[in-house]
């Protein structure tokens, strides 16, 4: 789900205990689970700890009320380095046996034997696991994570500042109309500061362009089962129009530094310097969260709803999430699997969705489709989009070339030759 987390160096070096040790549970699997004295080292990120604490220590409770002797250490990391501590605690002796993974990550603990395979059928609604997740954890039919909940990206804005320039603060529904009142609320704030955002899209936000390219029925990058290989499809006809069409957005509502990425967005409207942001759910929060840059005023001002997009019809969103893992080196992968289970069992979901998370499957999604604070966003997720299944797309070289082709168009390349320029790269790294 996190951009720009996986560690371009140290895999190899990881893997080479890894493949000599795929751990297992051995003898005390048989054990009576009373009689189980092994620890279990569960490694989530913060979120767990700032926003559903109860949640991690009531399944604690429960796990130890089957295996009383058994110590679970649970130890939250932060999104900023967490790739770069597992890719050296899998290549040394101290390493979680359970660990969370951004969905944009998995495929290449994956890929490179990190990750030990599971049984779906031992979790809770796993027949209706939101595919988008599901396709994350899964290689060649077999199945190495676990989805723990999903995100999506939707229109985020201040209600007050479209109702002033429009008269109304209800998001329209269709582009068309939405550009028509984004042209209002310029005219009204940017006659006051000349660098207001009425529609804040960074230039380099590679996700928001990739929106726009699926909205045309473009992708990235496409499979060809005759060559038995990945290749770059952003010089399609179709990926070009939504790459357009997302350029042409930036260049006439983003009047502040065009070339800069999404990492600050929420910041620049938390400082109501733009009036709607194309970002995640939770992103709504962090503009209004003052112990985190947030502008607490606008409390009850922002507003949530999906994001049109070309056509007449909404714009497709990048389905985000994590999920959890056991780790292949671990001794004790039945206890981890068991963790897993009660950690994203029916209630273990029930909780994430009262606190509008948006749980890892089809059925308790659904509720949350009809609930004002959580409608936009559980509606974006089943016709999301993903980055491309393949082996070779875990590097961040391949975000880094999105980002390149866009900043290319911004300083006036072509639409056409950097799109190809950017596949000739994705080419090159994809199939490595």
């Amino acid at each position: 789900m996190k951009r720009k987390l996986i560690a371009a160096v140290g895999v190899a070096a990881m893997m080479t205990g890894i493949a000599a040790c795929g751990g297992d549970s051995g003898d005390n699997a048989s054990k009576d689970p009373k009689d189980r004295t092994e620890n279990l080292t569960v490694w989530l990120m913060v979120d767990a700890q700032s926003t559903w604490p109860e949640l991690v220590k009531d399944v604690n409770a429960q796990f130890k009320a089957k295996y009383p002797k058994v110590k679970v250490n649970v130890q939250y990391q932060q999104w900023a380095d967490k790739a770069k501590k597992l890719d050296t605690a899998l290549g040394g002796d101290k390493f979680p046996d359970v660990v969370e993974l951004g969905n944009t990550e998995t495929m290449q603990y994956i890929l490179n034997g990190a990750l030990a395979e599971i049984d779906p059928k031992k979790y809770d609604n796993s027949d209706t696991w939101i595919k988008g997740l599901k396709d994350t954890c899964t290689f060649e039919g077999k199945q190495f994570c676990v989805p723990y909940y999903a995100g999506a990206r939707v229109a985020i804005y201040n209600k007050d500042m479209l109702k002033k320039g429009t008269g109304s603060d209800v998001l329209p529904q269709t582009e068309d109309e939405l550009l028509a009142a984004l042209d209002k609320v310029q005219a009204e704030y940017g006659k006051k500061d000349k660098r207001f955002s009425s529609l804040y899209l960074p230039g380099r936000y590679w996700y928001a362009a990739a929106s726009y390219v699926a909205a045309y029925g473009g992708s990235i990058a496409e499979y060809d089962e005759g060559a038995k290989e990945w290749k770059g499809n952003l010089s399609s006809a179709e990926s070009q129009k939504g790459i357009e069409h997302f350029i042409n957005l930036v260049k006439k509502y983003n009047k502040a530094d065009q070339t800069k990425d999404e990492q600050d967005h929420a910041n620049v409207m938390a400082n109501e310097k733009a009036a709607l942001l194309y970002g995640n759910g939770w992103e709504a929060g962090s503009v209004v969260d003052g112990a985190n840059n947030g502008n607490p005023k606008l409390k009850d001002k922002i507003g949530t709803a999906g994001m049109p997009g070309p056509n007449g019809k909404a714009l497709p969103s990048f389905i985000g999430g994590s999920d959890l893992a056991v780790t292949a080196k671990s001794k004790v992968t039945d206890l981890g699997q068991e963790w897993i289970s009660l950690f994203t069992s029916e209630k273990s979901q029930e909780v994430l969705a009262s606190k509008n998370i948006l749980p890892n499957n089809e059925k308790q999604l659904e509720p949350l489709k009809a609930k004002p604070e959580t409608a936009a966003v559980a509606n974006a997720v089943p016709d999301a989009w993903f980055t491309p299944i393949a082996p070779g797309w875990t590097s961040i070289e391949k975000e880094e070339v999105l980002e390149n082709m866009l900043l290319e168009i911004l300083k006036g390349a072509s639409v056409a030759d950097a799109a190809k320029k950017a596949d000739g790269k994705i080419n090159e790294l994809i199939n490595k």
